[in-house]
């Protein structure tokens, strides 16, 4: 099983492959991942980057033969013909491409188109040439299924997460899939294939800046006060000035309002994650808040004069921002 049957392709009967996305990371992982295969271990592995060769590099390169007559797998990394913002300087170079594109079926060689775009110009009429004569696997996904595809991957894997050591991950990767992934990638590393579990996520995988944040918040919203004062003071001591930290308290408490607002209009948890694109765990630990929206209003309006305060000179230190945070 490889990792693009997790995603939605055009024409699994098709031997040669576009994968496009924006996330380079995933994009690179899967496409690695599908050249893994046995079937393709005595293909000669050539890269093309277009942003280097230009089209002509690559036409030469899928034109040539291989020097050892064995079958090529070629990459072609960055192929900005596919994207909205190119611009045809050379229209006889293009034809000469979509030439080659309309007769892959003929080649002997694999070719895997690697696009790191959000989309691609499918007016196009190379475009919609390639789509004709390859298999397009698109991995754009939204916030709210970081986990979801993480997961995925996991499983095609064989990696287990056992109690709450995947929350953990998602949690103290702040729900960024490049980081979730790359930090996945460093547990799996040192478990060596076998099970994940939450203690080594704790001990291998730093907390988030915002992750640090929301903890601290949470201390504060349950009268924990020391807990908060001693993540709070960590943070101070790892070099983060009082404006940083204050700039990231009032962008959780915007965040906090904007979805009490939307319960109070009836929405309900999965409408909120789908309006706001955010992780569930976030939405879900914000309608359980006791805050009501004037409270909120009001710590926010107060963190502005405050955040106003420190960037004049008015406050120094972090003292006036624990006393604010004291007080929310």
């Amino acid at each position: 099983m490889t990792l693009i049957s997790l995603f939605k392709q055009s024409n699994k009967d098709k031997n040669h492959l576009l994968i496009y996305g924006t996330n380079d990371l995933l994009n690179n992982y899967i496409m690695t991942d599908f050249v893994k295969q046995k079937q393709f271990s005595n293909y000669d592995l050539i890269y093309v980057d277009v942003l280097e060769s230009g089209i002509d590099g690559l036409i030469a390169t899928i034109s040539e033969s291989s020097l050892f007559s064995l079958q090529r797998l070629i990459i072609v990394k960055n192929p900005i013909f596919l994207s909205t913002k190119f611009v045809v300087k050379d229209s006889k170079q293009l034809e000469k491409l979509k030439q080659l594109i309309d007769n892959l079926s003929i080649l002997d060689d694999l070719i895997v188109f690697v696009a790191n775009y959000e989309k691609i110009d499918k007016r196009k009429a190379i475009v919609k040439l390639l789509i004709k004569n390859v298999n397009v696997v698109e991995t754009n996904f939204k916030a709210q299924e970081v986990a979801k595809i993480l997961k995925s991957i996991a499983a095609a894997e064989k990696i287990k997460f056992i109690g709450d050591a995947f929350t953990e991950l998602i949690k103290r990767s702040d729900n960024v899939f490049s980081l979730a992934l790359n930090n996945y990638l460093k547990l799996k590393n040192i478990v060596e294939g076998k099970e994940i579990l939450p203690e080594v996520v704790k001990s291998n995988i730093d907390q988030s800046l915002s992750e640090n944040v929301f903890e601290i918040m949470t201390a504060i919203f349950n009268k924990n006060y020391v807990e908060a004062n001693r993540r709070l003071d960590d943070q101070i001591n790892n070099g983060l000035t009082p404006i940083a930290l204050l700039a990231i308290f009032e962008s959780q408490l915007e965040f906090l309002l904007c979805v009490k607002i939307l319960q109070k209009r009836g929405w309900v948890k999965d409408q909120i994650v789908d309006e706001l694109d955010a992780n569930p765990y976030r939405i879900y630990y914000a309608l359980n808040n006791r805050l009501d929206i004037t409270r909120l209003k009001q710590s926010i309006k107060y963190a502005i004069k405050l955040d106003y305060g420190y960037k004049n000179g008015t406050y120094t230190g972090e003292s006036f921002l624990k006393v604010y945070l004291l007080n929310i």
